[in-house]
């Protein structure tokens, strides 16, 4: 028996119809369905909501809702179809009216285009206490007071690299390189890339780039400041904190695998959201 999870939005109506609807299918078509919201996830993964070994994870939402589905599954490599219900999201593909005849299609065991997008592996030690969790966005330190700062030393490879007094250092993917990161003037990364971004939030100092490193080298993040900071992963706080705790970033060996229809054009969908132009009005080609 093939066993589904479907994880909606929990407030958008067109999702809740679309859980229905699928959940139904799936029943008639005889797969066992295991309904989950978006809010069922703590750092302790989806084992603690009884979720066990998937097939596949449905996701209806934005891409929001994808990064909350993720944690669910916790270590797996469970394949993920991701309904867009809601606004163009670069996660999110699959029209809500095609849902039905691509739940069949895996059903019979058709193929489909295999998107792996790389995760990071992203381990805080809290007072001694070390936990992991995996982020396909980005692992933030930031500071939680505002009108603060924090400083952290940022270790490479158990090298020591520099200290930043800034709002927060970002440590994030390529498919992260479009969300925070890029709003702190990150540069954007091809998901086909393999690699790790760390960017600092508004530093208070003269080096103030982002730094791309190989997926398989190790950032380090250590706390300096007495204030107590944030750690949060893909949008949701993983830990308080203090002074002495570290958070280590590096590439994961595990993905997150989405499957499509066809295959997709990471610029084209840059084009979409940014509203770029084939061409330059009013200049004259030479």
């Amino acid at each position: 028996m093939k066993r589904v999870l479907l994880v909606p939005h929990p407030t958008r109506t067109d999702a809740q119809e679309l859980l229905s609807s699928a959940a139904d299918f799936l029943e008639r078509h005889g797969a066992q369905v295991i309904r989950r919201s978006v809010s069922d996830f703590s750092a302790k993964g989806g084992a603690e909501f009884g979720v066990g070994e998937l097939d596949l994870v449905v996701t209806l939402g934005g891409d929001g809702t994808v990064l909350r589905a993720l944690q669910l599954v916790g270590d797996s490599e469970t394949p993920i179809i991701a309904v867009n219900a809601g606004n163009l999201g670069y996660l999110t593909e699959l029209a809500p009216n095609k849902l039905m005849a691509t739940l069949d299609r895996w059903l019979q065991g058709a193929s489909f285009v295999e998107d792996d997008r790389m995760l990071l592996r992203v381990e805080c030690n809290v007072r001694g206490v070390a936990t992991h969790r995996f982020a396909l966005n980005e692992a933030v330190v930031e500071k939680r007071e505002s009108g603060h700062t924090v400083r952290v030393r940022v270790d490479i490879d158990d090298e020591v690299f520099t200290s930043f007094v800034a709002d927060g250092v970002i440590v994030a993917t390529p498919t992260g390189s479009t969300a925070y990161a890029f709003s702190a003037r990150g540069p954007i990364i091809s998901p086909r890339q393999r690699a790790v971004l760390m960017t600092p939030v508004s530093p208070h100092m003269l080096f103030d780039r982002s730094l791309v490193l190989a997926g398989d080298e190790k950032l380090r993040i250590s706390v300096e400041s007495n204030r107590e900071v944030d750690l949060v992963v893909d949008g949701t706080v993983f830990a308080s904190l203090a002074h002495g705790d570290t958070v280590t970033c590096t590439g994961a060996e595990r993905v997150a695998r989405f499957l499509r229809l066809e295959p997709r054009r990471f610029h084209r969908i840059l084009k979409t959201k940014f509203g770029l132009a084939d061409q330059v009005g009013g200049l004259d080609a030479q």
